[in-house]
């Protein structure tokens, strides 16, 4: 079956087929781990949604939504080789009213870690979540582990507003010397590249200590002996379910996560880490 292009709600509606459903949300500009989340999709359901549609209301003033790359035939190409059924496409005009005025509020969660920097980004990003659900209906949606708190709160929306999807979290997929792949990448010169290994070699380093306390001093010391072009955000280590600090004593599974400017280049990583027996 050849893939099917759907710019709008009524073609959305049209290219629905039977069976099971797997939604891969996206912003476009793949690289190898949007395909990865394609995928576990087709692993997963009959049918495939992609869709590509970069939402204004998750970035904030003097973000890079006017820049973020945007490059729809490599996708569409991306998703033929993958496999996919449909790429939902649409205008923000079709996703948006113009006198728009309901929203999901992310709540205290959203308000925390990535979203104390970036205030209203959980915000827009579980209304255009939520919109996506509604309007492909599908079975399972599938999200990556790369933005873990996003993906935490997806399944607390989902929770929480009984939203009749499963959703679904895959690896980070990641360069062979260990850089996150982001399409942010791409903004990174060559000396910004080396300089951002320092993200997942600082994740690398607590991921090997026992304790909250030495996991956050592992990891602080790499990112601390980083070059100056580095400008460090935050490095948390919290729990996965609720995105608060965890400190000793604790066991089980925490989330140790890092946003940084590297240059002009804002980019976050994550780790899962286990603590205690």
């Amino acid at each position: 079956m050849d893939l099917i292009l759907a710019r709008n709600r009524t073609d959305l509606i049209k290219a629905r087929g039977g069976g099971t459903l797997a939604l891969v949300p996206t912003m476009g500009a793949l690289h190898e781990g949007h395909r990865s989340l394609i995928r576990l999709a087709r692993d997963r359901a009959d049918q495939v949604v992609v869709s590509v549609f970069v939402n204004p209301l998750q970035f904030g003033p003097g973000e890079d939504y006017s820049r973020y790359p945007r490059t729809f035939d490599a996708d569409l190409a991306a998703c033929r080789e993958e496999g996919v059924d449909v790429v939902f496409a649409p205008a923000a005009g079709d996703m948006y009213l113009p006198d728009r005025q309901v929203s999901v509020c992310a709540g205290e969660m959203g308000r925390i870690v990535e979203g104390a920097s970036r205030p209203g980004h959980f915000d827009g990003m579980l209304t255009v979540v939520l919109k996506l659900f509604n309007l492909v209906r599908p079975d399972v949606a599938v999200f990556g582990q790369k933005d873990a708190q996003q993906l935490s709160m997806i399944r607390r929306m989902v929770a929480d507003l009984d939203v009749p999807v499963e959703v679904v979290g895959a690896p980070t997929v990641r360069e062979p010397d260990g850089l996150a792949l982001s399409s942010r990448n791409r903004y990174l010169s060559a000396g910004e590249r080396r300089v951002a290994l320092a993200l997942s070699r600082a994740l690398r380093a607590g991921a090997g200590e026992p304790t909250p306390a030495r996991v956050r001093a592992a990891a602080s010391k790499v990112l601390a002996e980083a070059p100056p072009e580095l400008e460090l955000d935050y490095l948390v280590l919290v729990d996965p379910a609720t995105f608060t600090e965890v400190s000793d004593p604790y066991e089980g599974e925490a989330v140790l996560a890092v946003a940084a400017k590297v240059g002009a280049t804002r980019l976050i990583d994550n780790m899962v880490v286990r603590l205690g027996r």
